[in-house]
């Protein structure tokens, strides 16, 4: 018995089944395409071996971040600490960094200021000559009291004693307090 034709063209079935592998593995190669370089494993360098190395050591939060400062402890404290509900895996991170930069302007400006002195060890005295010296971290730290650290050397200029080259240097002139 004859089938009538439909119009397409048929194909024997072993043809159609190639032609299905083809369309399947197009399909495959454009959904590929479509994602990021990353995720398609090309990025690693390894060859088939995927993302990265997979070794069995846990890598911190501050190794990853490049910092110094403790990310997962900041992380507790400022989830233990009430001060929102919800904390995102940024903030800490960010928190981390912004304090670990403080603290390196500081000790380095406190370090010269201990090299100015000729001592080899950072005292208060020598924070607090960084902290009130410098503009910024004055203004931050304007109503911190560093223990020990002492003030800074100021005198007045009215409490200076008059020169007397510039009273020689007036040529007898009096002055505005002697006219009376």
């Amino acid at each position: 018995r004859r089938q009538r034709p439909t119009g397409k063209a048929e194909r024997p079935p072993a043809q159609a089944a190639g032609a299905a592998r083809q369309a399947g593995r197009q399909a495959a190669a454009a959904a590929a395409a479509a994602l990021p370089a990353y995720s398609q494993g090309k990025m690693s360098g390894k060859g088939k071996g995927g993302r990265g190395k997979k070794s069995g050591k846990a890598t911190s939060r501050s190794a990853k971040a490049g910092l110094q400062f403790p990310v997962g402890r900041i992380a507790r404290y400022l989830k233990k600490g009430g001060y929102a509900n919800r904390v995102g895996g940024g903030a800490p991170v960010y928190m981390a960094a912004v304090l670990e930069y403080l603290a390196a302007e500081i000790l380095e400006l406190a370090g010269n200021a201990a090299r100015d002195n000729r001592k080899a060890r950072i005292i208060p005295r020598h924070i607090q000559l960084a902290v009130r010296n410098d503009e910024e971290l004055n203004k931050l730290l304007g109503n911190v009291t560093i223990a020990s650290g002492g003030v800074l050397p100021n005198i007045h200029a009215v409490l200076l004693p008059a020169k007397a080259a510039k009273a020689v240097g007036k040529a007898g002139k009096v002055s505005a307090s002697q006219e009376y």
